[in-house]
């Protein structure tokens, strides 16, 4: 019903491909938007499983899942969702080893992790293999998400220089607001259907931040 999107639009979205990199705050409302706007295949990469204090944010799971690699326990609740979406699930993550090898079978990268190391393995490779990936990120009340396209004029490592202070942080231990990552990871799904379709005007070369404490959503222009 949509004319930017119509039947071409739809036949793009059920042929396309698209991996989620983190199935968990972030990786949740993206993988049920692109599920339910008809993806034909969406790889879901993350070693964790499901953990009763996580609930709040990661809306894909249930009590009953506790313990459940979250790769298995998405699929399930994702394989309900849409039947002609066909899941692929990669319970060791992304890392050195395997990223090329499970990065080059998707059209687009989404990343919905929480640590700097495979932020900047995704720039690397993403960057080597060609393809579009959504950065997302979260923290209390705040969230950032752009889009970085192949030989576009900005690259995560030149949006956040200090890679080796980064990397060498400790995993983030502060809490989230349960409804930062549900608004971060639909626009970060909003912003892959964008590109698998080829309509309106993307992140790509801007950078939007949000602030749900005092409800502040600015875009800077990168």
């Amino acid at each position: 019903m949509l004319p930017e999107i119509g039947d071409e639009g739809q036949r793009r979205l059920a042929e396309a491909s698209a991996l989620i990199v983190g199935a968990g705050g972030l990786g949740s409302p993206a993988a049920l938007y692109l599920t339910g706007a008809g993806v034909g295949r969406i790889g879901l990469a993350d070693a964790d499983t499901v953990s009763l204090s996580n609930l709040q944010r990661q809306v894909l799971y249930t009590e009953a899942q506790i313990g459940v690699p979250k790769v298995e326990a998405a699929r399930d609740r994702l394989s309900a969702l849409c039947s002609s979406t066909r899941f692929e699930c990669h319970p060791r993550g992304i890392d050195p080893d395997n990223a090329d090898e499970i990065i080059s079978r998707y059209d687009i990268v989404l990343d919905c992790c929480d640590n700097f190391p495979t932020r900047y393995l995704l720039d690397d490779v993403c960057a080597r293999l060609h393809k579009p990936w959504v950065h997302g990120s979260i923290g209390e009340f705040y969230g950032l998400v752009t889009l970085l396209h192949p030989g576009g004029a900005m690259r995560y490592r030149d949006l956040f220089p200090d890679r080796e202070r980064l990397c060498a942080r400790p995993a983030a231990t502060a809490g989230v607001l349960g409804t930062v990552p549900g608004i971060v990871g639909t626009l970060m799904a909003s912003e892959a259907l964008k590109t698998i379709v080829g309509f309106g005007r993307t992140l790509d070369g801007r950078l939007l931040t949000l602030d749900l404490k005092n409800m502040n959503i600015d875009i800077i222009d990168l």
